[in-house]
């Protein structure tokens, strides 16, 4: 409970400290918001997305899930993508891993019998192993290994979310938002930029929609 208690106790003092910054700040942030990225991350506690990139509140709008999967069932990820690119206008879509990722790093191994329902969102990670395994399974070290599935899973992300009718038809219609695919370092603090994808990206015919 202690920890709880601090968090509460950390909320009122910064609270008081940005008030005392800007005696309007709550006023002006709670009348809408505009942000111009819409962030897909890791729901590792050691990725707070604000935090390593230095943003405000307000300035991105945040989904996290294991391992920064972004899956055509997935209408949490989905609903959150179609408000984004149609109602708030973002420009860029950001989809970031992480080295050392736990989500890829038990994708590399055998199902837990206690973790069904991760087992399933982990199958999406497997099968991505699956295809590119030669890459993967070059490297000697799991850690390694890790790390290279982590790079290949952010890619297959940024593909994943281009392959959507929401991107698409944002592409055609309004030339934006431009997607990115980066990996932070937890040992570093550091973002590696993986891939860029815009409108002049041209997708697989399999993956595009037909006009109507």
């Amino acid at each position: 409970m202690q920890k709880i208690e601090n968090f509460i106790k950390n909320n009122k003092e910064w609270a008081s400290q940005m008030i005392k910054d800007d005696p309007q700040y709550f006023e002006n942030i709670a009348k809408s918001q505009h942000p111009e990225v819409l962030w897909i991350g890791c729901s590792d506690s050691r990725v707070p997305a604000e935090i390593i990139v230095g943003a405000e509140p307000g300035e991105m709008f945040i989904h996290r899930n294991i391992a920064n999967q972004v899956l055509a069932t997935d209408f949490n990820c989905l609903s959150v993508l179609q408000y984004a690119v149609t109602v708030l206008k973002v420009k860029h879509i950001i989809i970031c891993g992480h080295y050392g990722c736990g989500g890829v790093q038990a994708a590399l191994k055998k199902q837990k019998p206690n973790l069904l329902v991760t087992n399933k969102w982990l199958m999406h990670i497997k099968n991505t192993y699956r295809l590119h395994q030669a890459e993967v399974d070059i490297f000697e070290t799991e850690q390694d290994r890790v790390n290279k599935l982590v790079e290949i899973n952010t890619i297959e992300q940024v593909n994943a979310i281009s392959h959507s009718l929401v991107v698409q038809e944002s592409w055609d219609k309004e030339g934006g938002p431009i997607i990115h695919g980066w990996v932070y370092g937890l040992d570093d603090g550091l973002i590696k930029d993986l891939i860029t994808l815009g409108p002049e990206h041209e997708i697989d015919p399999i993956y595009q929609y037909e006009p109507e």
